[in-house]
């Protein structure tokens, strides 16, 4: 099948000599053999140009159903069938109409289709950033290997100015990498054994090795490129309301065509070719394809910028969601703080309290386990081995420790008693913004751990800037009140929703919709079940796979600013698509009573070539209003802090 671009150079071709022809009757130059050679020269262009949309508006007339081809099809055959029967009777004909027609409407769709590989080239750009090959370590030599060769475990080596080639972690060695091309991080990033490096990006000075994480399509980058794909094809639930406007538009159209060859025909006597060339305006003139593209090219657009700005919004119904959103809720750890807490204070003797927690801790992957073990290594304190170990939920853990039943939790691990001198430490502890973690032996208490977890420098200025914007905030964690409390007070959310069990958050966030659309951002995998909740789940990209799985919008810089930027250009790329809409709609309605005739007194009559070409601008109006989105201010962090 001709692609759209080359149907329009045919069209094109054979539409000239037409001009032409339209051009020099006045001055009485016609072209070799008449009004045979137009007939020539627009069947053809029937027969090759036109033909995809006879073939679709046969298709959907078949199924009983009318699209924006039912109207490219009626009008053009109609005016093509007529002049073939006037030059059959020696009467005017008018073939040049259904030539220009069909021409400036695939000058439309090929516009529009090159406007709509501009928006939607961010896909093609990070498919660009991947390396072409990788340094692997194998047998004590360096060999280079093609991408696709790389495997999970390789050891893979890369040099100053060398791209990563894969996701994977820092064995040896450190350096400062470039990580702007996938997280839209304009500052370059020092990394060191441990670290986490992202395939793609680019080493800026130093030499390190690295272990290989993830290949193939189970990079950041492959996933980001197919979330956009995703994404950019996806479709708003607005555009199910335009279909079904679209369905009912056609046949009204196609009505008021017939109604105006009647009234200019039999009411008042116009000659017949003048009257099937106001009704075959009127088709032409409707035709809603500024309806069909006013969406998906604004979403196009939304979603191929916030991946470059290292947002992920994975599809036009999660968009479309962001707009309605009037609440927020935020989980604690590792979203509002750093989510790398340390141990500040340890009450009681230390040695036991930091072994028996240690022992407790030591298979756990809980951000405040990880502070515990940390703390025990650089004392030098030796976990003892455990046995009988079980978790229990919304509480701690307990196990047999040195032959002794041992516990580490919350108070409820002790009844929610504890003496006096402890629970006045506890109490002083928690209004630091502390999280206190009862450590004991045969069901009494041996200790008290804290354990601090700072906010991250964006919660603050992100929460202020969500205020600003109307949003109502709010943190939901499992820590208790008085740590959640000082956190909130420290960033300034609204409200808290502490001591909440991991299973119950979605419940939580179910019943905070009742009262207004709600956004959940959260990391963990216990986030899973309430990002999926919620009205739009957002979910960090420095968090677990299941929950970035779960999140309708992944924020790969792990910065909370995001949560701005994104909710802002979901309401903005939103607003583009009602505006597109708009003009749409007041395009078409305009448009049919200039076409019909209806101030034909007052010299304003429009042919069906110029209807068509004025269809053709405005599908073009539409794409290119969406394109605008790409220069639309975003509130920025600096604009924030200053």
């Amino acid at each position: 099948m001709m692609t759209v671009r080359n149907r329009f150079i045919f069209s094109l071709i054979f539409s000239l000599p037409l001009l032409v022809n339209m051009i020099g009757m006045p001055f009485g130059f016609m072209l070799p053999g008449g009004d045979w050679t137009q007939f020539v020269l627009t069947s053809a262009i029937m027969a090759v140009a036109a033909w995809p949309f006879i073939q679709s508006a046969w298709a959907s007339f078949r199924h009983h159903h009318a699209n924006m081809d039912t109207l490219v099809a009626i009008g053009t055959v109609t005016a093509y069938l007529y002049s073939v029967y006037a030059l059959l009777t020696n009467r005017a004909v008018f073939f040049e109409s259904a030539a220009f027609v069909i021409t400036f409407i695939l000058l439309g769709q090929y516009l529009e289709a090159r406007m709509k590989d501009t928006a939607s080239n961010a896909v093609g750009k990070l498919m660009d950033l991947q390396a072409k090959d990788a340094e692997v370590v194998r047998n004590g030599q360096t060999v280079r290997v093609p991408l696709a060769e790389v495997k999970v475990g390789d050891v893979i080596r890369v040099r100053p100015g060398q791209k990563i080639a894969v996701d994977g972690e820092i064995i040896e060695g450190s350096s400062t990498i470039d990580e702007s091309m996938v997280t839209g991080e304009s500052m370059p990033v020092s990394k060191k054994v441990g670290d986490k490096v992202i395939g793609a990006t680019m080493n800026s000075n130093g030499t390190f090795l690295f272990r290989a994480g993830k290949v193939g399509d189970d990079t950041l980058l492959a996933q980001i490129v197919e979330m956009v794909k995703k994404a950019q094809t996806s479709h708003a639930p607005i555009q199910k309301t335009v279909d079904k406007i679209a369905d009912i538009f056609v046949p009204v159209v196609l009505i008021a065509a017939i109604a105006t060859f009647t009234v200019w025909y039999v009411f008042l006597n116009a000659s017949l070719v003048n009257s099937l060339l106001f009704a075959v305006s009127v088709v032409i003139i409707a035709c809603p394809c500024a309806l069909g593209i006013a969406t998906p090219t604004a979403l196009m657009v939304g979603t191929g910028r916030s991946a470059k700005l290292g947002i992920l919004i994975k599809n036009g119904e999660v968009l479309e969601a962001a707009n309605t959103v009037k609440t927020i809720v935020f989980d604690k750890t590792g979203t509002i703080t750093v989510g790398k807490p340390k141990v500040t204070d340890i009450i009681g003797d230390e040695q036991s309290v930091l072994q028996t927690a240690a022992s407790l801790e030591a298979a756990s992957e809980h951000p405040l386990a990880a502070a515990i073990l940390a703390e025990a290594k650089a004392a030098q304190v030796t976990a003892a081995p455990v046995t009988n170990f079980q978790a229990v939920e919304g509480q701690g853990v307990t196990a047999t420790v040195n032959g002794q039943a041992a516990f580490i939790g919350n108070t409820k691990m002790v009844h929610g008693t504890l003496s006096p001198d402890l629970q006045s430490q506890m109490n002083a502890l928690q209004k630091e913004a502390k999280t206190v973690v009862v450590v004991g032996v045969k069901g009494a208490a041996l200790g008290l751990i804290a354990i601090q977890d700072t906010p991250k420098a964006s919660s603050a200025p992100a929460i202020v800037a969500l205020k600003k914007r109307g949003y109502h905030t709010v943190m939901l964690t499992g820590d208790n009140q008085r740590v959640a409390e000082a956190i909130a007070s420290q960033v300034g959310i609204d409200d808290v929703i502490a001591d909440v069990l991991p299973g119950d958050k979605a419940a939580v966030v179910a019943k905070l919709q009742k009262e207004a659309p709600v956004a959940f951002v959260g990391d963990g995998i216990n986030d899973a079940p309430a990002l999926t909740t919620a009205d739009v789940g957002i979910a960090m990209g420095s968090g677990t796979d299941i929950a970035i799985e779960s999140g309708g919008i992944v924020l790969i810089k792990n910065d909370l600013m995001d949560v701005v930027t994104a909710l802002t250009l979901a309401r903005k790329t939103f607003n583009r698509i009602r505006l597109n809409l708009f003009w749409a709609f007041i395009y078409n309605t305009l448009g049919i009573p200039i076409a019909a005739g209806l101030f034909a007194g007052l010299g304003l009559i429009l042919s069906p070539e110029l209807a068509g070409l004025g269809m053709a601008l405005s599908s073009l109006s539409a794409v290119a209003s969406s394109l605008l989105l790409n220069t639309t201010k975003l509130q920025t962090k600096q604009k924030i802090a200053a």
